[in-house]
């Protein structure tokens, strides 16, 4: 480190900060600190600050902060020089203004293009004057919905803040910080530690919470590794696995949001509890009380411990488990209520209360859905060689699970417990797990449904709300998406292409509008244009270029589930020597059509004159059904590697003949040429847009 820089240490603590909510606070503040540090020219471009947080603090330890910022080079422009001065040259009051403003003379300013131009030095401000309004102007950019006050401040955060340091090298900077006089003293552990800690300088952090018992989330210190080590080290012991245990977990990142200290603790519970669905189980331990179940290594089956992770080192550990013991007993009595409870009555006598639950104000009900939805599910059943009495039994029984009390209480179960509640009324075990898919895929990268009529089902569901939100004129805007509707459309596209599904894109959409019965505008157009554009970014995730995508899309292919099969074949293509030539011709040829009022479709051999011409079009009706075959057959690679033969032919008809002649009758009919072989080209992709 120069003489001209020292560390930054930025330290704002709190009360315990939302755990779902501090790793999103602690990279927006690195963000925004960062950006400003840059943006002021404290730090180069390519310096990377670090970041730590735990459950009461947001830090950033910034190596190589200059002491002042450098000297600037200030240019302003002013008014037009036409403003500037009047007819006898003499400076107007705009002139004058501009000049006053810029801490100058009208003499001293210049001309540059057109108008009134200053430039000067202005000194560079010191670190210490910059960095109170880098750290305030970061902290009010940080994503917080509601914001609160705490005693007399007016400082307004997510949680009331206690201590703020902001020490420069062995210096602390005298400012203050939401309401908080800045220092150097930090605090360690609430219980192990609550005496403040002096800190010398930004490096003695890490090592000076450590010692007070706060293990810090940040670069070089893996606290949901150790979590998740801590925990599968006890459930070894029984032999077990601790389930959603991996460091990136929700689950474990939720945890390391809650803990400064991680101490890993195994309890038991009564094995009568085991009798309940596992996905229960699994909710109750981990929604409500952020316990790690643990599945049997050898059987799979879920054991009747839990691995708990402590924020505090006891020195009666035993008392601390059995707390934990008796604290989770009225959570799974309460889920065995629910689970007995709901048992008691059938699915199919829940389906009238659906009737009372609004989908949307203009779209109606739950019940009003589920008969949309049974009509259509039916319909994509039969052309998928499903069975249309299991899909429409699966769709009236789909939504039935949202008013169980165990659905209240875990809304993630929705459609696992229908499956289950389907399976005790003895439904068909397809409609049973018809009931849970239908809801996949929750999430980017989830399962897709397995069964037949689970996919269409699944697709039934999310065209009926796309549908009838594009039909009441409320589609996604910006961030705003209330009904997941991208994700929906996503969810449509992967089912449709990975399950190979041969339906039809335009003719799904415009029966889930049928379904409404002209209660809302027919918005298909717009509803494929929506989809279209999630598949695009789809394909591309998939490793295939924007051009391959979009050579395929723009022509507005009919069925998803051949769309692969293209893209490989316009990749294959794309490597042929004679691909670019025939591209760009293709690109040629398609500008010659896209100029006229009307296109000949077709052409008369009898009426061609030149020799390039009628070499092209004999290569043209030699190939026209090899490829015709080849595009009933999806042999698409083949059928695009057959129009390598039309390169010389090609090249040579562009280089010899005139197809814009004064010659009516001679010129239609080279275009109707034309318009054949570019519609031959086109068949599965725009051949142009492959062009470089």
């Amino acid at each position: 480190m120069s003489k001209n820089t020292r560390d930054l240490l930025l330290e704002i603590g709190t009360e315990e900060l939302p755990p779902k909510a501090l790793k999103l606070l602690a990279y927006s503040f690195l963000h925004e600190c960062k950006t400003r540090l840059q943006s002021n020219e404290l730090v180069s471009e390519t310096n990377e600050p670090e970041l730590y947080y735990s459950p009461r603090r947001l830090a950033i330890l910034a190596h190589e902060v200059k002491l002042q910022q450098p000297d600037r080079e200030v240019e302003r422009f002013g008014p037009a020089v036409t403003v500037a001065f009047d007819k006898d040259g003499k400076p107007t009051k705009a002139a004058e203004g501009f000049a006053r403003s810029s801490g100058t003379t009208v003499d001293q300013l210049e001309q540059k293009d057109g108008k009134l131009f200053y430039s000067m030095q202005q000194a560079g401000k010191p670190a210490s004057e910059l960095i109170p309004l880098v750290i305030n102007e970061a902290l009010a950019k940080l994503p917080i919905p509601k914001r609160m006050r705490w005693g007399s401040s007016t400082a307004e955060f997510v949680r009331p803040v206690h201590w703020a340091v902001v020490l420069f090298g062995n210096d602390v900077i005298e400012c203050e910080i939401l309401g908080i006089k800045a220092g150097r003293a930090t605090y360690g552990h609430r219980y192990h530690h609550p005496e403040p800690i002096k800190l010398k300088s930004p490096s003695d952090y890490v090592k000076a919470l450590h010692d007070a018992k706060v293990w810090l989330n940040g670069p070089g210190i893996e606290l949901q590794k150790e979590i998740s080590l801590r925990a599968q080290k006890l459930a070894d012991e029984v032999k077990g696995v601790a389930l959603n245990n991996e460091p990136e977990s929700a689950l474990v990142e939720e945890i390391a949001a809650l803990v400064e200290w991680p101490v890993a603790i195994r309890g038991t519970f009564d094995p009568k509890f085991l009798e309940l669905p596992e996905e229960i189980l699994i909710a109750t331990l981990e929604d409500q009380q952020r316990y790690f179940p643990l599945r049997d290594k050898k059987t799979g089956k879920l054991l009747p411990h839990f691995i708990t992770i402590a924020n505090i080192e006891s020195k009666d550990m035993e008392q601390v488990r059995h707390g934990n013991e008796r604290v989770i007993v009225p959570r799974l009595t309460d889920a065995m209520f629910f689970w007995q409870t709901d048992k008691a009555n059938s699915l199919e006598s829940r389906i009238p209360a659906l009737d009372g639950i609004i989908f949307q104000n203009k779209l109606g009900s739950i019940g009003d859905k589920i008969r949309r939805v049974s009509m259509l599910a039916k319909v994509i059943a039969e052309n998928i060689d499903g069975d249309p009495a299991m899909a429409k039994r699966a769709a009236e029984l789909a939504k039935c699970d949202l008013v169980t009390s165990l659905v209240g209480e875990f809304p993630e179960l929705q459609g696992i417990m229908g499956k289950y509640l389907a399976q005790h009324d003895g439904e068909p075990d397809e409609v049973a797990h018809a009931i849970e898919e239908h809801y996949l895929p929750r999430f980017a990268g989830d399962r897709l449904p397995q069964t037949t009529t689970g996919q269409a089902l699944a697709l039934a569901d999310k065209l009926d709300s796309i549908a009838g939100i594009f039909g009441i004129g409320q589609p996604p805007t910006g961030d705003k998406d209330p009904f997941g509707l991208r994700r929906a459309a996503l969810g449509i596209i992967r089912i449709l292409v990975e399950k190979q599904l041969p339906l039809s894109l335009s003719e799904l959409v415009n029966s889930a509008f049928l379904t409404y019965y002209g209660k809302i505008s027919d918005a298909h157009a717009d509803l494929e244009t929506f989809i279209f554009e999630r598949a695009r970014n789809y394909f591309i995730d998939k490793g295939y270029t924007s051009n391959e995508v979009e050579s395929v899309l723009c022509m507005q292919p009919a069925r998803f589930d051949v769309v692969p099969i293209q893209l490989e074949a316009v990749r294959n293509y794309n490597n042929l020597p004679e691909a670019p030539s025939l591209s760009a011709a293709n690109k040629r040829i398609g500008n010659i059509l896209k100029g006229l009022d009307t296109q000949p479709s077709g052409f008369d051999a009898s009426l061609l004159v030149e020799n390039a011409e009628k070499q092209l079009a004999s290569e043209y009706l030699r190939i026209e059904p090899e490829i015709d075959s080849l595009f009933k057959q999806h042999e698409f690679t083949a059928m695009l590697q057959k129009l390598a033969v039309l390169k010389e032919p090609v090249d040579t008809f562009f280089d010899k003949v005139m197809v814009m002649t004064d010659d009516e009758k001679l010129k239609n009919n080279r275009i109707g040429l034309l318009n054949k072989l570019h519609k031959m080209m086109n068949r599965i992709a725009d051949l142009s847009r492959l062009a470089a």
